[in-house]
């Protein structure tokens, strides 16, 4: 997940802290009553404990979904595909049920409307980008590297920031990016030293980071098209989504592929490839939770740390043998993650101190 405001977490954060509340998030104590200073750092904790567990359960379902050889299924498109109509299919079927009552009484009806369909597929496209090349830097990377392969998103934020939005960024912010970029680079080189270096999963990681800040970027000029509502444009994205991967699996065969899979009849196969779309819903509702009930700033941090445990337990758990310069650019990326979040929480809590800072600064801390 990226680690900039012009990410899914400065979305989530303007859908989550503007208008109505989302439907799905649970409101807090009312009438201005705080709950109990232990109760208050338990569910933290809850909520941090499952946006780790959905969060790397997901990968590593992924990469076993993408690239395991027990399954020998060379089909990431129709993976890919399958977990965007499962999105669609949940967000209506829970909008559906809404009408019963607990557990997601309130949310706003789903239909479909192929004029606003068509205002956001400009965003769709950048959006079957964005998890198509995720998708395929995990296939052709090892969970241990795939952090470091998809790790240019906040250097990718501050560059489209600037060239489409003319907002310019801090050193401080900028040296950040530089320690980033280095890891980036030296964990290219140490992957090659080590003989698991994938050319083609160095390309959908730098792809995947490019549409990660797109995505951002689009989706808050398209969120007005649908009220604001997080939850309207999860449906609209997926849906049309999925009618966009149907010509890309004709193209490049998957169906073919499909056909002589010999495991297309088995129930256990259904049944990964539906928790894996399960996961894929679920991530976007534990992030927001963990924003609500944290900070943003938290959040970033937290998936800094998450990035570096589902690193460790990848190494574990396929028995792995790293270098320390390996291990290096690691914490290099690691590190200037966590630097560039802490910039950017400082200047934004300059600018809200301070009521005489220009709105060009003001907009200047929003990279």
């Amino acid at each position: 997940m990226s680690r900039a405001q012009l990410t899914r977490t400065g979305i989530l954060r303007m859908a989550l802290g503007g208008g109505d509340a989302d439907p799905l998030l649970p409101a807090e104590g009312g009438g201005g009553r705080r709950a109990p200073f232990l109760l208050r750092a338990l569910r933290i904790a809850v909520v941090v404990c499952l946006y780790w567990f959905t969060s790397i359960a997901m990968v590593f379902l992924n990469k076993y979904l993408l690239d395991s050889p027990s399954l020998r299924l060379d089909a990431p498109l129709f993976v890919t595909f399958f977990q965007c109509a499962l999105t669609a299919a949940l967000c209506l079927g829970l909008s559906l049920g809404a009408a019963c009552g607990p557990p997601c009484p309130g949310l706003p009806a789903l239909r479909l409307d192929l004029k606003v369909s068509r205002s956001v597929l400009p965003l769709s496209a950048v959006f079957i980008g964005m998890v198509t090349s995720n998708n395929l830097c995990l296939k052709h990377v090892g969970v241990a590297f795939y952090n470091v392969g998809r790790s240019l998103t906040t250097v990718f934020n501050v560059l489209l920031s600037y060239l489409l939005l003319k907002q310019t960024t801090s050193l401080y912010a900028l040296l950040a990016c530089g320690v980033i970029i280095g890891g980036f680079w030296l964990g290219v080189d140490q992957e090659g030293a080590e003989g698991t270096l994938s050319w083609t999963g160095i390309f959908f990681g730098i792809l995947a980071s490019l549409c990660v800040s797109l995505n951002a970027i689009y989706t808050k000029k398209v969120l007005p098209v649908v009220d604001g509502s997080i939850w309207h444009l999860t449906f609209y994205n997926n849906v049309n989504a999925c009618v966009l991967f149907f010509p890309l699996m004709m193209l490049l065969g998957e169906f073919r592929t499909l056909y002589h899979f010999d495991k297309l009849g088995s129930p256990s196969f259904w049944g990964m490839m539906t928790l894996g779309g399960v996961f894929g819903f679920a991530i976007g509702y534990v992030t927001g939770l963990q924003i609500k009930f944290t900070s943003p700033l938290t959040h970033n941090v937290s998936g800094t740390a998450k990035a570096c445990a589902q690193t460790v337990l990848a190494v574990i758990y396929f028995e792995e043998t790293k270098s320390f310069l390996w291990w290096t650019s690691n914490l290099m990326v690691l590190g200037g993650s966590f630097a560039y979040t802490w910039v950017k929480g400082l200047e934004m809590r300059k600018v809200q101190e301070d009521p005489n800072v220009k709105s060009s600064e003001r907009n200047e801390t929003g990279v």
